[in-house]
């Protein structure tokens, strides 16, 4: 693991874990008396009248939900859905609901959301109170029939009707609630399936395993250019990622046979120029999260891994039954 605070003492009982375990008590009786006041009716959440499918995680950090989140969308609509997403737009400096378009700005409307908007080919909204996001959608989108919240399953505003929770080889790492450990929830928090992305199911069911499959790269400053990994047999080749797992994606390269440098950055990561001057490099590899921040000062030999979720068909299945089943209910 890596130097930050998550990496030391989140994935392992340390003296400072357990100093903080006394405050993840109290964060774990806020939790309750939050979801409490959700089933009682004292806070109200916003059914809207259509399906929604809610992707998260319940660890802090990323778990690979982006990708699944298109996987879905392309699946809904291979399957004649017609998908709108939903996003927060995390470290995105819009302060109303808005629609993102593949031209907007990352740092308007957030890394994810932008991504999302290159890559669904549906509509897509951000905001931090998702239902008025949602509303703004379907406004705009009425064809829309069923909505993905990405990275809402705390977000108890909006009412679900499906809820997805992905989780990586990282698992729930020393088991504690934030602060002292990485659990947004209780490890015990029901959702209707679990999906583990490059890891096995454990004890979670029903649960669906997810990899991530790709292998060549888009030139940051030129999307319609590419290379496949062989490209950058022996050369200099640095790797940067900015995201929740960054060992993930270096693994992934070292999958291809490459021998990279690497350079972990924290999550949603804001680049400049100069992070990425590396001097001694012929190629630089980058995640495509990271390559929508880093259009406007991109140089030619910046690439970014394209990859696709691959989940197996029974888990298509289990998704379509959810949803024909709120049809007949």
């Amino acid at each position: 693991m890596g130097g930050s605070f998550p990496e030391q003492h989140w994935y392992r009982l340390s003296a400072l874990s357990l100093a903080l375990w006394p405050a993840s008590l109290a964060y774990r009786l806020l939790l309750v008396l939050r979801r409490l006041a959700y089933r009682s009716g004292v806070l109200q959440a916003v059914r809207l009248p259509l399906p929604v499918i809610v992707v998260g995680n319940i660890v802090a950090g990323g778990t690979g939900k982006t990708p699944l989140v298109l996987w879905l969308a392309a699946m809904l609509k291979k399957n004649g859905w017609k998908p709108g997403i939903i996003s927060r737009g995390y470290r995105g400096s819009a302060a109303a609901p808005m629609g993102v378009a593949a031209s907007s700005a990352a740092d308007v409307v957030g890394d994810e959301p932008l991504l999302l908007a290159r890559h669904s080919g549906c509509p897509v909204w951000i905001g931090r109170e998702r239902a008025r996001a949602a509303s703004g959608l379907l406004a705009a989108h009425p064809e829309c029939d069923v909505l993905i919240l990405d990275d809402g399953l705390q977000h108890y505003r909006l009412a679900r009707d499906i809820e997805i929770a992905v989780e990586d080889a990282r698992g729930i790492g020393n088991g504690f609630l934030l602060p002292a450990g990485p659990l947004r929830e209780p490890a015990s928090r029901r959702v209707d399936v679990w999906v583990a992305n490059a890891a096995p199911c454990g004890t979670h069911q029903p649960c669906f395993r997810m990899d991530l499959r790709g292998d060549t790269f888009g030139r940051v400053a030129a999307a319609e250019a590419s290379a496949p990994a062989a490209a950058f047999a022996g050369k200099r080749v640095h790797a940067v990622a900015g995201i929740g797992n960054p060992q993930r994606f270096f693994d992934h390269l070292a999958r291809l046979g490459l021998a990279t440098v690497n350079h972990a950055f924290p999550d949603h990561h804001v680049y400049t120029a100069s992070d990425l001057d590396f001097g001694d490099c012929e190629a630089l590899l980058m995640t495509e999260k990271d390559a929508v921040k880093c259009g406007a000062f991109a140089r030619e030999f910046w690439y970014a891994l394209e990859v696709e979720a691959e989940l197996a068909p029974a888990f298509s299945d289990f998704i379509l039954a959810k949803l024909n089943g709120l049809k007949t209910a």
